[in-house]
């Protein structure tokens, strides 16, 4: 008995260059960038002072009056419903006349959303004996519970919960099926897609509607990452700050946004007449085993991730006509992926063209992979590459072709997707042109 198939059939996007997916895809063609001085806290004495943030997002102008059924919603939460709402409407769904609600599931990589930040900060500052321990001051525990208690009940304790995008979604479109999240750090949208694919494969559900969503903008996340080194700093030229392979890179840009897409069983999906955008061939998923915030220096992980992508696929390594690379523009990041990849497919003469469009929208953490294999997709569509930007200056440990700040024409049938995660997670998709002769 032959597995079942799946394909896309909707896909939508919150991202820092917009939220229209041909609007957004022709900036990345173009090589925009979204990297912009952040505003929505005060950055001013941070290390780094820029960030990829979601700008003019109004929920309402997806969801009408249902707007209200979400006011309780944290921003990554919104992003998700959005973006859910395009794929939706995108794979006709809002149309179909026999759906049912019990064969359609989510899996997410959903991150927290710190919503009540600001009122937590308010509590702490109202709660500061400052001249208590020889004006060193002291946390009044009890005027802190007092106000905290004032701060925070006008907002929604569960919305921190990571899973809460995933219930959001569930309650907008009656999803009443299997509903997962997965919270792997840079890695989860990508696991959650390849998971949602094993789940329609052996016949747990028909629809799952799949991705990411997560917003780390603001002051503990960005903190966090500063004290990791692993942002870059250079302030005084943002817009080109995010440079992955390039030998002048000094960390990543930190982004927030939504991916998400409609994933079908094929003959569901052409029972219905649904488009189908492509098929999700492949899937691997490892872990490095080996320290939480770095890849194991020979990249085994990855490697092993997309040997078994390609052996689940049934393709070579020559298959593969286009890279969607992880490609954060850290150090350690960019030359153990670069490795990875020659590894599998071969120097510069043999592996297939690399991209990463973490050089214009910065890195999007949990939503990052599913961002990034819609523009695999639409590479399939029409048969072009987004570039690299701020690719100047060549590594040499990253000596392969990274379709440096152009996009390219090019033959694309079948794409592959990296994604890895702190904690040393490795997962990889390949996602292909929709072959319907062997339907």
């Amino acid at each position: 008995m032959s597995r079942r198939r799946v394909v896309v059939t909707g896909m939508g996007w919150v991202t820092p260059l917009g939220d229209e997916i041909e609007d957004v895809w022709q900036r990345l063609l173009r090589g925009e960038s979204g990297i912009r001085p952040t505003t929505l806290f005060d950055a001013s004495t941070f290390p780094t002072t820029f960030s990829a943030e979601v700008r003019g997002f109004d929920l309402s102008k997806y969801l009408g009056r249902d707007t209200e059924k979400h006011h309780q919603a944290s921003r990554n939460s919104r992003f998700a419903l959005a973006a859910a709402t395009m794929a939706w409407r995108g794979a006709g769904l809002e149309v179909a006349k026999t759906l049912d609600h019990t064969r359609i599931g989510i899996y997410l990589g959903g991150g927290e959303g710190p919503i009540d930040f600001d009122h937590f900060v308010a509590a702490a500052v109202a709660g500061w004996d400052r001249q208590a321990n020889g004006g060193r001051g002291n946390l009044d525990a009890r005027r802190w519970a007092e106000r905290a208690v004032r701060e925070l009940q006008a907002v929604s304790e569960s919305e921190q919960d990571p899973n809460m995008a995933a219930g959001h979604i569930a309650c907008q479109f009656n999803a009443q099926g299997p509903t997962f999240n997965t919270l792997t750090a840079c890695a989860a949208s990508t696991q959650a897609m390849g998971e949602a694919t094993n789940l329609i494969r052996r016949g747990d559900a028909d629809i799952i509607i799949s991705g990411g969503t997560h917003s780390m903008l603001h002051p503990f996340g960005m903190t966090g990452f500063n004290r990791l080194t692993a942002l870059s700093t250079r302030n005084d030229d943002c817009q080109t700050a995010s440079r992955p392979f390039d030998q002048t890179r000094d960390g990543f840009v930190l982004g927030e946004g939504s991916g998400i897409l409609i994933l079908e069983e094929y003959e569901h999906a052409r029972r219905r007449g649904a488009k189908l955008y492509c098929e999700i061939l492949g899937y691997g998923s490892t872990a490095d085993a080996f320290r939480i915030t770095d890849i194991h220096e020979t990249g085994r992980g990855g490697i092993a991730a997309m040997r078994l992508a390609l052996e689940d696929a049934g393709l070579r390594p020559g298959d593969i006509h286009y890279i969607s690379a992880h490609g954060t523009g850290t150090e350690e990041n960019d030359k153990i992926e670069s490795l990875a990849i020659a590894s599998v497919f071969g120097g510069r003469e043999t592996a297939p063209p690399i991209s990463s469009i973490k050089s214009m929208m910065g890195h999007l953490i949990a939503a990052a992979g599913a961002v990034e294999l819609i523009t695999c997709i639409l590479a399939i569509r029409d048969q072009v590459l987004p570039p690299t930007m701020n690719y100047r200056q060549p590594d040499p440990n990253c000596p392969l072709d990274y379709i440096p700040n152009e996009a390219r024409k090019a033959r694309v049938v079948n794409t592959l997707s990296n994604s890895f995660g702190f904690g040393g997670q490795n997962d990889t998709l390949i996602a292909v042109a929709v072959d319907e002769q062997n339907g």
